[in-house]
């Protein structure tokens, strides 16, 4: 299930209510550690040099149950308890340029602004240009409002205990968070708090999505209909169709205007292609569209255009609009109760409400609910690093799956089609909360997948491997 994300408030209760039960901290704690070991290991090569550099709390502690499990790595445990004292043995240490080094300085419990030592400390740590692997939060860092306090940890990668915190959500967070990973079994009670915003966990998806029956055939899964592709930005139709591909709907129609026919269709198979015309009309057993990618260029007809808004408004069909078709939609109520998405990254959602992407990014929520609600409850999924899902009401998921190589052009065409291809498919449009919440998850975990594996990879090898991330 997705877990909650949290005040520091909602955790203490959290902690409250698992050490009134048999379970102890200590526990809880050597736990942690295991989880932070496995963690580091996944970081660093047999032979690295792991630092761990650990405070007086219970953050300390967790770090130091650490050590026992990093085999074959170089261990070395520094406590640093007096900041004024301790530097020196600090400094020594990272300049023999640890692999990684392990922060366990302060926890959830620091809650004043750190003295001139102490951000000496953390400034030496974000000098050496090391990795860092976070326990819980980065040392410093405000797990409620997710700004320095005045100084913080810059980490690689943050594993958090429980569930994920506010603060480390915030735009102001990010450069100071990295990689946000949950160590969520480590043996406290069951959550017994509530949050709107939930992290989805790879777990989610568990036997999703469901088998086929052995019966099943073109006609069982749906036809999608993606209308994309225009003179210079005939590639975003043929990423879009890709994706939907690997969604692997029954069948998938690609319109598009004549100019770009021909270089799109030499580079489809299985896709059927048509020109695009003021006659066209979709095929009479499609269940889905999307619109939009690659229909960028200045001379889209307006017969296309209003049959995208007019489609938008008025289909008993799931539709995904976007790219160049989210400025052609009409605002206000839908007069259908098909499923309707749109796909907006900040600076496009920013244009859509009329402000500044930094608006957007400051509170990405409120953009997502109104986004929805401006365009009849659609469900939104507002791009971007940890990537929204929800509407204007009722829960909205974070992805946590996903890297900063996922920035690239095409990108956003491939996981569109993906989306389309399926909710094409009637059984997956019965669930659309939880069929866009695994597009999102998946597109995000086979870049992970690429980026693990190799570098330099590109949107047309994600393209090859989307929808094989296992859950």
């Amino acid at each position: 299930m997705p877990l909650p994300v949290l005040t520091i408030e909602q955790m203490r209760d959290w902690e409250k209510a698992t050490w009134a039960t048999d379970q102890t901290e200590l526990e809880v704690m050597y736990r942690v550690g295991k989880e932070v070991a496995h963690t580091a290991l996944c970081m660093t090569r047999p032979g690295e040099s792991v630092l761990i550099v650990a405070g007086k709390g219970h953050n300390g502690d967790d770090a130091r149950f650490a050590a026992e499990h990093l085999a074959e790595r170089r261990v070395e445990v520094l406590d640093v308890l007096d900041p004024r004292e301790d530097f020196v043995k600090l400094e020594q240490r990272l300049a023999m340029s640890p692999a990684l080094l392990i922060d366990g300085l302060f926890g959830i419990g620091m809650n004043r602004p750190l003295g001139g030592d102490w951000v000496q400390v953390i400034e030496r740590i974000n000098a050496a240009k090391s990795k860092v692997l976070a326990v819980d939060l980065p040392s410093g860092l405000n797990g409620n409002t997710g700004e320095p306090q005045p100084a913080a940890v810059e980490a690689s990668v943050t594993l958090t205990v429980g569930a994920p915190k506010v603060g480390l959500l915030r735009q102001s967070a990010w450069q100071f968070v990295g990689r946000l990973a949950v160590a969520h079994e480590v043996g406290l009670t069951p959550c017994p708090c509530t949050s709107e915003l939930l992290w989805t966990l790879p777990e989610d998806f568990s036997r999703f999505p469901p088998r086929r029956t052995v019966a099943g055939h073109k006609g069982t899964y749906g036809h999608a209909a993606l209308l994309a592709g225009s003179p210079g930005y005939h590639g975003a139709a043929v990423l879009a169709s890709r994706g939907a591909q690997r969604a692997q709907p029954g069948l998938i129609t690609l319109y598009t205007l004549p100019a770009v026919y021909p270089a799109i269709a030499s580079q489809l198979q299985a896709v059927m292609v048509s020109e695009w015309s003021r006659e066209s009309k979709l095929v009479e057993n499609c269940t889905a569209i999307m619109a939009g990618p690659g229909l960028a260029a200045a001379d889209v007809p307006v017969p296309l255009k209003n049959f995208i808004r007019q489609s938008w408004l008025e289909s008993p069909l799931a539709m995904v609009a976007d790219a160049s078709a989210l400025a052609w939609l009409t605002p206000g109520a839908l007069q259908s109760n098909g499923v309707r998405v749109i796909t907006p990254h900040p600076g496009e959602a920013a244009r859509l409400l009329g402000i500044k992407s930094q608006e957007v990014q400051s509170d990405r929520v409120t953009a997502l609910r109104r986004l929805s609600e401006r365009f009849g409850n659609t469900w939104v999924i507002l791009k971007g690093h940890q990537t929204l899902v929800g509407r204007s009401s009722g829960e909205v998921y974070v992805n946590c799956s996903g890297n900063p190589y996922l920035g690239q052009g095409g990108s956003g065409d491939l996981l569109s089609g993906y989306i389309a291809g399926l909710l094409a498919q009637p059984i997956l449009a019965d669930d659309a909360l939880k069929t866009l919440r695994y597009a999102v998850w998946q597109h995000g975990a086979c870049a992970d997948l690429l980026l693990a594996g190799r570098g330099g990879w590109v949107v047309e090898n994600l393209a090859e491997i989307m929808g094989e991330a296992s859950s």
